[in-house]
């Protein structure tokens, strides 16, 4: 009974959360390429914010707390695309991610034509990193965490789950492999888990030393899964200098060879898309309520049996 109580009132408040933002409408200037932070127009640096972890998904909204290939891009498209964008200062805070994200988000940057520097904020650590090292110049504070260069995954052995939920589980398979992810690993098969994490390391380790300038033995040196402070970062040639957000803004004026910018930040996701990323947050809340723990576990890894390599 009182489950079913805070499911309506979680519910309820969807709904009212609902018109309330359908009442105020989309945030004003909406709709333009940027928001003016200070200064009207002109020769333009843009601020950019990525935080939180890298994934895949389909999401394109910072609002999610999720870094997505297709956010970043929607970025970059439109700072692109705006003539009056000179040069753009991506803020990344984030513990990295999905490795195939990270390295999507990297080329983007890789590939944008004009001038683009990194400011780190708390961490930009892991694919945090692996997604800065392309950019024409980094800026970290003293104190933030980066690097952890390195590879990690999971593989769960689900046996005790089934156990206590009363599953007997019984696979039927085609490819001798094909179920190493869903039971205890032979020796062979985490050497084949093995194997792919250091495939996906030599990949990290030669792109830092490709866009940082450093040999790939040095890089391997560092590539331990340490993290650094930000004034470590710099001795070691992870990164260029000790500074903050307006330190990077006016690299990037000199970068692009503007003595006066403007500078303004890239605006908040529009408004509908907004609403959808609330519903799916009900939507997970109410999961919360309705099943156990054990009962979520087993949903995920039902519907997302294999493992994520992580940057």
């Amino acid at each position: 009974m009182r489950k079913k109580v805070v499911v309506l009132g979680v519910v309820g408040l969807a709904v009212i959360s609902l018109a309330v933002l359908l009442r105020m409408g989309p945030p004003s200037g909406e709709g333009d390429a940027a928001s003016v932070r200070q200064g009207a127009t002109g020769n333009r640096i843009a601020i950019a914010y990525l935080q939180g972890p890298i994934a895949e998904g389909r999401s394109y909204m910072s609002t999610t707390g999720t870094v997505t290939p297709r956010l970043v891009a929607r970025y970059l498209e439109k700072l692109e695309a705006d003539p009056s964008v000179r040069a753009a200062v991506i803020r990344i805070d984030s513990p990295g991610g999905s490795v195939a994200a990270s390295q999507a988000i990297a080329g983007m940057i890789e590939e944008f034509s004009k001038p683009i520097v990194v400011s780190m904020g708390d961490i930009a650590a892991s694919g945090g990193y692996y997604i800065s090292a392309p950019a024409d110049r980094i800026f970290a504070m003293p104190g933030t965490m980066t690097g952890s260069i390195g590879v990690i995954t999971s593989v769960m052995d689900l046996h005790g789950l089934y156990e206590k939920l009363g599953i007997k589980d019984q696979i039927i398979k085609s490819g001798r492999h094909k179920d190493m992810y869903q039971r205890t690993l032979t020796p062979e098969e985490r050497d084949l888990i093995q194997g792919l994490l250091d495939d996906a390391y030599e990949q990290f380790v030669t792109y830092v030393a490709v866009h940082r300038g450093l040999t790939v033995e040095r890089v391997r040196e560092l590539a331990t899964g340490e993290l650094f402070l930000g004034s470590r970062a710099v001795e070691l040639g992870l990164v260029d200098a000790v500074g903050d957000l307006d330190d990077a803004v006016a690299a990037a004026a000199e970068l692009a060879g503007v003595k006066s910018p403007t500078v303004y930040e890239v605006p908040p996701p529009i408004f509908v898309v907004d609403l959808w990323s609330l519903l799916g947050d009900v939507g997970a809340l109410m999961d919360s309520l309705i099943m156990s723990p054990e009962e979520r576990l087993l949903l995920r890894l039902r519907d997302d049996p294999l493992p994520e390599l992580r940057y």
